[in-house]
């Protein structure tokens, strides 16, 4: 297996993918989903997520630090029969745990968030589809993108892929994003590397924060 993910890299990095996009000047962060409905092993939806929560919370911290505005999303139907989720739900059961007014889709509680922080509901993967996460990042004059939460290779890659193709520039912290499968974890870091992002190293999204210094109100 490991021969066959070097011999990918070569080959993609030979054919020109994965050139850095590199970081802008004014950065949002987006924490995807870190919802009690993906973080409790026990829920349908849920994976141990402790490491990539600690890793959230970092950059929150620095971002809150630095001035930085955070966005935090869930996902959550009101519909009885889960209509405003489309076709999409008829995939898989565990979407009928996603309940507005549950504790399933509220923010997993050892996250920093603060009680004027808002949440963007969404409905689908992209937490730029359905939602007015465009319209903030613009007013706040942002022009990268730093991604946090999960999973990977949903929410996380459909945010990725949605934020370059409205022109920001996507990156996402390799230590703060998990999946409930490695191997789709794995696969979707590498991909969104080589086409649409930049994936680094919480260390160095943390040195990047504090180059930022806080605009005046």
């Amino acid at each position: 297996m490991n021969e066959m993910v070097h011999a990918d890299e070569k080959f993609f990095r030979e054919r020109g993918f994965g050139l850095k996009i590199g970081f802008g000047q004014r950065p949002g962060l987006v924490i995807v989903d870190i919802i009690q409905a993906f973080t409790d092993p026990d829920m349908p939806l849920g994976s141990n997520m402790d490491a990539e929560i600690e890793a959230a919370n970092r950059l929150i911290d620095a971002c809150r630090e630095a001035g930085v505005p955070v966005f935090f999303t869930t996902t959550a139907y009101d519909d009885a029969s889960l209509r405003d989720g489309g076709i999409w739900v008829l995939k898989q059961k565990g979407a009928a745990t996603l309940r507005s007014g549950t504790a399933a889709v509220e923010l997993d509680p050892r996250l920093h968030h603060q009680p004027q922080d808002s949440i963007l509901v969404k409905k689908y993967a992209s937490c730029f589809f359905g939602t007015d996460l465009l319209s903030r990042l613009v007013s706040n004059g942002c022009d990268t993108v730093l991604i946090a939460g999960c999973t990977t290779s949903g929410c996380v890659r459909g945010t990725a892929v949605d934020a370059v193709q409205n022109g920001f520039r996507p990156i996402i912290v390799a230590e703060a994003v998990g999946d409930r499968s490695e191997a789709a974890h794995r696969q979707s870091l590498f991909d969104l590397q080589a086409k649409y992002c930049d994936v680094v190293a919480l260390e160095e999204a943390l040195d990047y924060l504090r180059t930022i210094r806080p605009r005046a109100a």
